[in-house]
C-alpha cells in the first residue's frame, strides 16, 4: 500500500509538472490575427500547446509602452517562457529577463545580450531573393514595387534581397521602394501602404511586395481594388513586353473591369502564406493576385523553442533560420499554381541551392 501510495504521488507530481509548463506571448504592433508575423508566432504557439501539452496566454499591447506591463505579468505568475514577438519587444523582453534569472525567454527578430533570453533571427534577404527573382521574371511592364513597414535595418534586409533578386533575373527591372513609416505606426497603416501602392501602379509597378506587418493589408485591398494596370495609362517610357498570364482563367469581374490591352497586378505576400488573400472571387480556379508569399517561418521557430524549453534544452543567444534550415521560403499552392509555371520553379530551386551552397551570396542593405 505504501507503494502505491509513494508511486501515486509520484505520477501526481509529475502531471503537476508535466501541467506547469507555461509560455506567456507578447505581440507586436498590428495584433494577433496580423494575417502576417504575429499570426505566424501564434499559430507556432497554438501547435505547441495541441501537441505538447504547454499552456499558453498571450497580451496584445494596445499601445507599444504597454508591452513591459505584459511581459512583467507573465514573469510574476513564474511562466516558464516568454517570448517577446518583434524586435521592437527587445527592451521589455531584456529587462524582465535581467529581473527573473531563474526564467527563459525568448525574443523574434533581435538579439537581446541577456543571458537567459533565446534570440530568435531570420535571413530574411534570403527568402526575398527568392520571391524578388519570381517577380521579376513575371512582370509585365520591367518595373515592381516594395513597399516597407518601418523604415528599419530589419526590414531593410527585406528589401535588399529582393532587389537583388529582381535584378538578378532581369539587370534591367526596376524596383520603387517606400516605407510606410518610422514609428511603430507604420505596422498598422494600411490606408498609408494602400495610397503608396496606388503611386507605385502609376509608376508602372504591376507587383508589389509588402513586408510591412498588417499593413500590407492595404497593398491587397489595392490591388483587388484595381486589379490591373492598362496600357493608355502607362507612365512615359513604360511599357507591356510580356503577356505570362494570357491563357489563365479570369474571373467575370476582371474580364469586365480589365478589358482592352490590360495586365494583372499581384501583391507578394509575407511572412505567412498569404496567397489566400488574392483569391478575389473566391475561385482557385481563376486568376490569383498573389503572385506568392515570402514565407518566414516564426512558427516554426517559436515552436521549437518552447519544445526546447520543455525538453530541458533551453539555450540562450542567437540563432538564425535561414533557407538551409527551412527557416524562409517561398510559397507554392492551389493558388498560385497556374502562376508560377514548373520551368519557373526549378529555375528558383536552383537559385535557393545557390544560395544555400555559397555560391549566391545575398546582400542584407
Amino acid at each position: 500500500m505504501k507503494k502505491f501510495l509513494t508511486l501515486a504521488l509520484a505520477v501526481s507530481v509529475s502531471l503537476a509538472g508535466a501541467q506547469a509548463m507555461r509560455v506567456g506571448l507578447a505581440y507586436d504592433a498590428g495584433g494577433k490575427f496580423d494575417k502576417s508575423f504575429n499570426q505566424s508566432a501564434y499559430e507556432g504557439s497554438q501547435r505547441a500547446a495541441k501537441k505538447l501539452g504547454v499552456q499558453v496566454k498571450d497580451f496584445e499591447p494596445s499601445d507599444p509602452s504597454q508591452v513591459i506591463q505584459g511581459v512583467r505579468s507573465f514573469a510574476n505568475e513564474g511562466f516558464d517562457l516568454t517570448i517577446g514577438v518583434g524586435f521592437a519587444n527587445n527592451a521589455s523582453i531584456s529587462q524582465v529577463a535581467k529581473e527573473n534569472p531563474d526564467l527563459y525567454f525568448g525574443l523574434v527578430d533581435d538579439i537581446s545580450a541577456e543571458k537567459n533570453v533565446a534570440s530568435l533571427t531570420f535571413s530574411e534577404q534570403e527568402g526575398s531573393y527568392l520571391v524578388g527573382y519570381l517577380a521579376a521574371m513575371n512582370s509585365s511592364t520591367g518595373v515592381v514595387g516594395f513597399v516597407g513597414g518601418m523604415d528599419i535595418p530589419l526590414i531593410h534586409k527585406f528589401e535588399a534581397g529582393y532587389t537583388a533578386g529582381v535584378k538578378a533575373a532581369n539587370p534591367k527591372a526596376r524596383v520603387i521602394a517606400q516605407y510606410v513609416g518610422t514609428t511603430p505606426d507604420a505596422w498598422n497603416n494600411p490606408s498609408k501602404a494602400k495610397e503608396i501602392a496606388g503611386s507605385m501602379r502609376a509608376k508602372g509597378a504591376d507587383i508589389i511586395f509588402a513586408a510591412a506587418g498588417a499593413s500590407g493589408n492595404g497593398v491587397i485591398d489595392y490591388v483587388k481594388q484595381t486589379q490591373c494596370l492598362k496600357a493608355g495609362s502607362l507612365p512615359s517610357g513604360v511599357k507591356f513586353t510580356t503577356d505570362n498570364f494570357k491563357a489563365v482563367k479570369k474571373s467575370a469581374a476582371y474580364t469586365k473591369a480589365c478589358a482592352g490591352n490590360t495586365r494583372p497586378m499581384f501583391f507578394i505576400g509575407v511572412d505567412s502564406n498569404q496567397n489566400y488573400l488574392g483569391d478575389f472571387d473566391k475561385n482557385p480556379a481563376t486568376m490569383n493576385h498573389g503572385l506568392t508569399s515570402m514565407v518566414k517561418r516564426v512558427d516554426n521557430a517559436v515552436y521549437q523553442l518552447i519544445s526546447d524549453v520543455k525538453d530541458d534544452k533551453f539555450k540562450a543567444g542567437s540563432r538564425v533560420f535561414g533557407l538551409k534550415d527551412g527557416g524562409v521560403g517561398y510559397a507554392v499552392d492551389q493558388y498560385n499554381k497556374a502562376l508560377i509555371t514548373s520551368t519557373q520553379v526549378a529555375k528558383v530551386e536552383g537559385i535557393k541551392g545557390q544560395i544555400i551552397s555559397g555560391k549566391i551570396k545575398v546582400p542584407t542593405k
